[in-house]
């Protein structure tokens, strides 16, 4: 009976962290994102989403929503090769990177959105990506609710900052108003897809919902 007694508090905490530990170690894309000299394993996702539906491209305006510590930003400024516009805007802080802009604000709140319409001027943005996701609880109603909250958010950004023929790639969870947020990419996008990464992470619920060809108004 005492072998199926629950395991103490902070034991439990230890052993899964190390579990945790172990299993990022050997994580494949870890490995060759350090060998690679990228900021994170996600850059993974964003390559493999641009080389299937080419997003990036020389010249571009690209704002990049929750970007610390900088794998997506890095990425996009490895594509445009100098030519072109980045704007990234997280919380956290972000160490800098070459060609691109950084303003730590929460894009979530009032103050955050003003500082990246202000630093976008008068300029629309070709693509928008967001890989944002909030603090997760581990309750599943209220993660979702908070993720699908902050695509939502995104969308409307896009509704007045993206040009004509621009293109979204936004984070969401599949459960409670995605299908909705779908609906409305369908009505503001000539298409929209799904794409879920192999980089995405083994049980991890995230996908990417891809708008191409954004029709204003």
């Amino acid at each position: 009976m005492y072998a199926q007694a629950p395991p103490v508090a902070g034991v439990s905490k230890r052993s899964s962290t190390r579990r945790w530990l172990d299993k990022h170690r050997n994580d494949p894309y870890v490995k060759a994102a350090r060998a690679g000299h990228w900021r994170s394993r996600a850059v993974f996702k964003l390559s493999e989403i641009d080389e299937k539906d080419q997003l990036l491209r020389p010249g571009m305006t690209v704002v990049d929503l929750g970007c610390a510590p900088g794998g997506w930003s890095q990425y996009c400024a490895s594509r445009l090769g100098g030519r072109g516009r980045i704007i990234g805007i997280d919380l956290l802080a972000m160490d800098a990177l070459e060609g691109v802009e950084f303003l730590q604000a929460d894009f979530a709140a009032q103050t955050g959105l003003q500082a990246l319409e202000a630093r976008l001027g008068d300029v629309p943005a070709d693509l928008v990506l967001s890989d944002m996701a909030p603090n997760l609880s581990g309750v599943t109603v209220t993660d979702q609710m908070r993720v699908m909250h902050l695509a939502e958010l995104t969308l409307a950004f896009c509704e007045d900052w993206l040009r004509p023929g621009g293109s979204l790639l936004v984070k969401v969870f599949q459960g409670e108003g995605f299908d909705e947020l779908l609906q409305t990419m369908r009505r503001l996008f000539a298409s929209t897809a799904v794409r879920k990464p192999d980089a995405s992470r083994d049980g991890s619920r995230e996908m990417y919902l891809l708008g191409k060809t954004f029709r204003s108004g």
